[in-house]
C-alpha cells in the first residue's frame, strides 16, 4: 500500500529533516539574508567572495559594484575549474597506481602458489 507521508513526519528508521538556518553576511559592504543548513558554511563561502569582489576592485580600480562580482565570479569560476583539472588529474594517477598494485599483486600472488606447489611436490 502506498502512503503519502508529511515530510516533518519521521519513522524510527528515519533520519528527521535539517531545518535551513538564517543567516546574514556582508559582501562588498552589501548585507544578505541568506538561508541554509550550514551558516558557518555560508559566512565561509560569502568571505571568499567579499574577499575575491575586494581584490578585483583594488587591482582593476573599479567601483562598478555588478562589474566587480562578475569579474570576481569569473575568477572564482577559473579556481573552480583549476582545482576540477587537478582532482581529475590526481583520481587518474591514483587509478593508473591501483591498478598497477593489482596486477603487481596478482604476480607475486601466482609465483607465492608456484613456490607452494613445487614445496608440496618436492
Amino acid at each position: 500500500m502506498n502512503q503519502v507521508l508529511d515530510p516533518t513526519e519521521t519513522t524510527a528508521n528515519e533520519v528527521p529533516p535539517v531545518e535551513a538556518q538564517s543567516v546574514s553576511v556582508d559582501i562588498y559592504d552589501q548585507v544578505y539574508h541568506l538561508r541554509g543548513i550550514d551558516p558557518e558554511y555560508i559566512e565561509r563561502l560569502a568571505a571568499i567572495v567579499d574577499a575575491k569582489m575586494r581584490a578585483v576592485s583594488a587591482h582593476g580600480g573599479t567601483v562598478d559594484s555588478l562589474r566587480v562580482a562578475v569579474l570576481a565570479a569569473l575568477n572564482i569560476a577559473d579556481e573552480l575549474c583549476c582545482a576540477r583539472q587537478r582532482y581529475d588529474s590526481v583520481a587518474g594517477s591514483l587509478q593508473n597506481s591501483t591498478q598497477s598494485l593489482r596486477s603487481r599483486a596478482g604476480t607475486i600472488a601466482h609465483m607465492l602458489d608456484e613456490v607452494l606447489d613445487e614445496r608440496k611436490a618436492g
